[in-house]
């Protein structure tokens, strides 16, 4: 099994759905959250986790993390040495989902969204940036919260994107080739 197989193990996603959503769990396809929004179906997690290539230790932003459980994904991957940060932009979204990481994920944290901010600049560089909503293009504030040797992955305009900023600073943009459907960054 790979490390994302075992990730998934660990933080089942009946685990981060509505109680009326469980029994989905399995299905993959997207399930609704409430507020517009919802839980991603598994591939599309599975894809965007396999191209972000989280390391233990790594410092982790998790764009839009609604239930909860592509931070807990992240948590996993990174191990205890690395931290994620969830930001939320739905302030019921952001207690449900950090109700949901309980006390199982001590190097994971689910915060609001500041209106007007993309990402979290003031805890910044990152070394991995999951994005779980499409703004349309590639924010710029992103790119600037990206660590050298980081990546982020994202939806820009329905094509899934992969941003890296070298070792010496330049950023370098590359799309996948797959494209999907995501609930607007706001």
């Amino acid at each position: 099994m790979s490390r994302i197989d075992d990730a998934f193990a660990a933080a089942p996603r009946a685990d981060f759905l509505p109680p009326d959503q469980r029994h989905l769990a399995g299905e993959d396809r997207p399930l609704p959250i409430g507020y517009g929004v919802t839980n991603s179906q598994p591939w599309t997690v599975d894809y965007m986790l396999t191209h972000l290539d989280v390391q233990p230790g790594d410092r982790v932003l998790d764009v839009g993390s609604g239930s909860g459980w592509t931070t807990a994904l992240l948590a996993e991957l990174t191990g205890p040495d690395g931290t994620v940060t969830g930001v939320e932009i739905v302030p019921q979204l952001v207690t449900f989902g950090s109700g949901n990481l309980g006390d199982r994920y001590p190097n994971a944290r689910i915060v609001d969204a500041i209106p007007g901010v993309m990402g979290l600049p003031e805890a910044g560089p990152f070394d991995r940036i999951l994005v779980s909503a499409d703004a349309g293009s590639i924010p710029e504030e992103l790119e600037d919260q990206l660590a050298r040797g980081g990546r982020m992955v994202l939806p820009a305009a329905g094509e899934m994107t992969i941003v890296e900023r070298s070792a010496t600073g330049e950023i370098s943009r590359r799309q996948t080739g797959t494209r999907f459907s995501f609930v607007p960054l706001h």
